[in-house]
């Protein structure tokens, strides 16, 4: 038996994705809680987030993949505080009426919901776990778009994304030594991702990229 295949090293892996995969939600929205800043927060990703955290609770308790199941509960309640501060935050800014954290929800939640019930139904089990495993490899995509096109970043928790660089590592290696091809896409897309967002959240003071061209402004 390998190092990394060891019952206590595997252990140890799989307490630090918990820790890591629930836990970087924190930092988020504690500083949406003391800023009440959501500046290059997607509330896109934060819906998504909602809907697969649901998937993946449910595929952890159908598959007995318990090392999933603690991360998957406690992120999808956190995901969902984080979802009523956007909601509030941009209530003021609602001048049309229209929330926009809501719709932005709404559109991570519709996203989410369908495809990995097509999948249970034309596949069963194997394939839910595959759509969760794609999904999740481009989870963290609308917080990326969002991050690339905010003229400001300054509402952005640096320390949500590098412990979900962490999370999405430590899920790669476990998919890996189980040979779950779910956990193996998911954690290399979610590690590209977020590896992305850490560097341009690093790179305060040099120039922010719009979707219309570069911009100077530099956020806090």
């Amino acid at each position: 038996m390998s190092a990394l295949t060891s019952i206590p090293v595997m252990g140890f892996f799989l307490v630090v994705a918990n820790v890591c995969g629930a836990g970087m939600i924190v930092p988020q929205v504690l500083r949406l809680h003391r800023t009440g800043d959501a500046s290059g927060v997607s509330a896109g990703w934060t819906g998504v987030g909602i809907g697969l955290n649901a998937w993946w609770a449910v595929y952890a308790v159908a598959q007995q993949l318990w090392g999933l199941l603690p991360v998957s509960v406690v992120a999808l309640l956190l995901y969902g505080a984080m979802a009523a501060q956007l909601v509030v935050i941009d209530r003021p800014r609602s001048v049309t009426g229209v929330n926009a954290a809501v719709v932005g929800l709404g559109l991570g939640l519709a996203a989410t919901a369908v495809p990995p019930a097509l999948a249970l139904l034309a596949g069963g089990w194997s394939s839910l776990g595959l759509a969760l495993g794609l999904a999740y490899a481009v989870q963290f995509l609308p917080a990326l778009a969002a991050v690339l096109s905010a003229s400001s970043r300054s509402g952005v928790s640096i320390q949500t994304w590098r412990m979900a660089l962490v999370e999405a590592s430590v899920w790669l290696v476990y998919g890996l030594q189980l040979d779950d091809v779910a956990l193996i896409i998911g954690g290399t897309g979610g590690a590209l991702a977020a590896s992305a967002i850490v560097v341009l959240l690093s790179s305060d003071g040099r120039p922010r990229f719009t979707l219309l061209g570069p911009s100077m402004r530099t956020a806090r």
